[in-house]
């Protein structure tokens, strides 16, 4: 099949302005809105500038001076939104010396490419869960402003820790190397005085929300991947002046005790979530928090500890007990009726490679629907952000995508992604025989 943009005509009649007005047309052989609707067939969206203002039955014939786009022979769907990103880095081996090898100005040249990478597989939103060099807020303007191609970033900046916990970044660095200890502005936190300051360094500095490391984890310079590395009283400070400044908080977690610990506090979404247990998961359904699994990276890191050299000696340990849990987890959990949003860690693993979730969570048991939703209506629920995304409705932004085939049948098919629209504005746009 092919999937063209055909200009129709070139004017339409005035305005009462005195100015032509022309639409865009989709051609949708099968539409996949978001919703819990069953998908549709022969479906026209109509686009007014960057939203949806309407969706036909029919495939509508375009008026003069719109532009028509066929994707009659393809499934169209909203675009995608991966909730747990690192566009500010890509695991390899030997990275773990990048921090004090690259400059800031080449982890940001780094994080365009992966950026635009992201955009062209299909995710047209992301949430940046932790960065490197200040990069992820800079990187976000930039693609607000038409300056770097890539996904609409909503950026938590440089993620919270504990002194010594995952997310320090001096663990295993030696003492001549620090000229001070870090603080909350290097986002190490100690007692809830600190924990607010964090929070309010975070807000100053551009973030959209605020990500912190409740337990251990698995690829830090540190001996544990899973204990508790917050108290509640410091927990309770970050959610509360969060909601000060409406921002959201993401938590990463490995064990139970630290999970639970969070939930109670009232964060709005767990990461990884791997020993999570049915009191973790019962806490979770009665706060309303979100699963957010990451079964990919848990994959990844589980396959690169079997590579001699690839992660030091601390980490290796820790990737081949950790690793291959979470996709167990993440079936329990959903089958518990815990709540669940895509995201992949993506970063951990190649960028680009996004899609793995999508099959990792049909194989542990979700239909594939539900996997498409939890990309796009569920992820936008968890950003706050269901009246402008997540489902192809009137009102909505123009976030669409299409894939050759069925992936109600195939959900592996949502690996070749061929046609992109962010914000009404067309990115990839490829014929498909």
């Amino acid at each position: 099949m092919k999937s063209i943009v055909v200009p129709v005509g070139l004017l339409v009649g005035l305005t009462a302005t005195g100015f032509a007005h022309a639409d865009t047309l989709i051609h949708a052989g099968t539409l996949i809105d978001g919703t819990d609707n069953a998908p549709r067939q022969n479906v026209t969206i109509r686009i007014d500038g960057d939203r949806i203002s309407a969706i036909e039955s029919g495939l509508q014939a375009p008026g003069e001076g719109d532009t028509l786009i066929d994707l009659s022979q393809a499934t169209v769907m909203p675009g995608f939104i991966d909730s747990h990103t690192h566009l500010s880095s890509q695991l390899s081996q030997g990275s773990y010396m990048d921090r004090f090898t690259n400059n800031p100005a080449t982890t940001a040249i780094q994080a365009a490419s992966f950026a635009r990478i992201t955009l062209q597989t299909g995710f047209t939103t992301v949430r940046e869960l932790g960065d490197s060099d200040h990069v992820s807020v800079a990187l976000r303007n930039g693609i607000r402003q038409g300056h770097i191609e890539g996904p609409r970033i909503f950026a938590a900046g440089k993620s919270l820790a504990t002194t010594g916990g995952h997310a320090d970044p001096t663990n295993n660095v030696r003492d001549s190397f620090i000229s001070q200890p870090p603080t909350p502005a290097d986002g190490v936190v100690n007692g809830p005085i600190e924990a607010r300051q964090a929070v309010r360094k975070r807000y100053q500095e551009g973030a959209d929300l605020i990500k912190l490391t409740a337990t251990g984890g698995v690829l830090s310079m540190a001996a544990s991947g899973d204990n508790p590395q917050f108290m509640m009283d410091e927990l309770e400070a970050i959610v509360a002046t969060a909601k000060d400044y409406n921002m959201r908080v993401a938590v990463h977690a490995h064990g139970r005790d630290g999970m639970l610990r969070a939930v109670r506090a009232g964060v709005d979404s767990i990461e990884h979530g791997t020993y999570m247990d049915e009191e973790v998961m019962n806490a979770m359904i009665e706060h309303g928090t979100y699963y957010v699994p990451t079964i990919t990276a848990g994959k990844s890191v589980a396959e690169r500890a079997e590579i001699d050299g690839f992660f030091p000696e601390m980490v290796r340990p820790k990737a081949r007990e950790i690793g291959p849990l979470i996709q167990q987890t993440f079936a329990d959990a959903y089958a518990a009726g815990v709540k669940v949003a895509f995201g992949t860690d993506a970063g951990v693993f190649d960028h680009g490679e996004n899609y793995r979730e999508f099959v990792y969570m049909v194989e542990a048991g979700m239909p594939e629907l539900e996997a498409i939703r939890s990309a796009t209506y569920y992820a936008a629920d968890l950003l706050g952000q269901l009246d402008n995304l997540g489902t192809i409705e009137a009102g909505k932004l123009a976030d669409i995508v299409a894939v050759d085939g069925d992936p109600l049948a195939d959900i592996s098919l949502l690996s070749d992604v061929h046609f992109v629209m962010r914000d009404g504005q067309v990115f990839k746009q490829r014929q498909v025989h």
